[in-house]
């Protein structure tokens, strides 16, 4: 029947958090890692984080934010709605161990993926410092469960309605000119985000990682979407990532690629819309 929802929880007003059976991956699944689902046999395939895993339960949990057609169709299942296929873990698992103070830092739904780290950095004897951000404090997710793993946790959103008020860049590189010292900082969000906050840490010279979200398609290698160009050389998001040296990384060529089809998928999600029986605005 396919992989059943066990839990459905809103975490925002676009973004869902499903608690999904999967016992395989739930085994071998680490922070880092991704899954790659499809919700019916006609869906598209689309990549999302590993946010935990329960080996014990069998389950894994995943976040999804609604930017399409497909995030739109997923958030909209119930519990005890079944998805289709989920394949994984897939991609290399985070680098964890001791560094020394760890900034994590996570924008949007990028905020859902950090999460495993913190608490993996947290378990490997760092002190951890969380810098989360979004639009504004109701879009703000998992403050609490991040806290609970975190020396240190700020907040930034763009317009002042929690913490501090601009981009998670800007309050990381305030910390730093404040005299917070980081041996590594690691980024999560949108390409700009990510590029911003390398561009950040680049004078510091603090080693920075980024998980990048290019378009994707088998997860393997095998179809070639997914390519990304990291210290002059070509790489494959799925098998030799998610996560690159930030500082190596070409995001204006990682952005060019990922806006290839936004028209494709505004066609697609307008399509959508008018069979979904979704309100007009939805």
């Amino acid at each position: 029947m396919g992989y059943l929802i066990v839990k459905k929880v809103d975490l925002a007003p676009t973004i869902k958090k499903f608690e999904i059976q999967a016992p395989l991956i739930a085994k071998k699944g680490k922070p880092g890692q991704f899954v790659i689902l499809r919700i019916d046999e006609k869906g598209e395939r689309i990549p999302l984080a590993l946010m935990d895993t329960s080996p014990e339960k069998g389950t894994i949990t995943i976040a999804a934010l609604e930017a399409g057609k497909t995030t739109k169709k997923l958030n909209s299942l119930k519990e005890g709605d079944y998805i289709a296929n989920v394949a994984g873990p897939l991609g290399k698992p985070a680098e964890i161990a001791y560094y020394g103070k760890v900034a994590c830092v996570g924008g949007g739904v990028g905020i859902a993926c950090i999460y495993p780290e913190v608490k993996a950095f947290k378990k490997a004897g760092n002190y951890v410092v969380s810098i989360l951000g979004a639009r504004n404090k109701d879009a703000l997710i998992l403050k609490k469960e991040i806290a609970e793993f975190s020396d240190e946790i700020y907040v930034a959103t763009y317009d002042g309605s929690e913490g501090f008020h601009g981009f998670v860049h800007l309050l990381l590189k305030k910390l730093i000119e404040e005299g917070k010292h980081f041996d590594l900082v690691l980024a999560v969000g949108s390409i700009p985000m990510m590029k911003s906050v390398a561009e950040t840490t680049r004078p510091y010279k603090i080693k920075t990682i980024a998980s990048l979200n290019p378009i994707m398609i088998d997860g393997t290698g095998m179809c070639g979407c997914c390519r990304v160009e990291v210290g002059g050389e070509t790489k494959f998001a799925c098998v030799d990532g998610p996560e690159f040296d930030a500082h190596l990384v070409d995001f204006d060529l990682l952005m060019t690629r990922n806006r290839r089809y936004i028209e494709e998928e505004r066609i697609a999600l307008e399509e959508y819309k008018k069979v979904c029986g979704c309100k007009e605005g939805c």
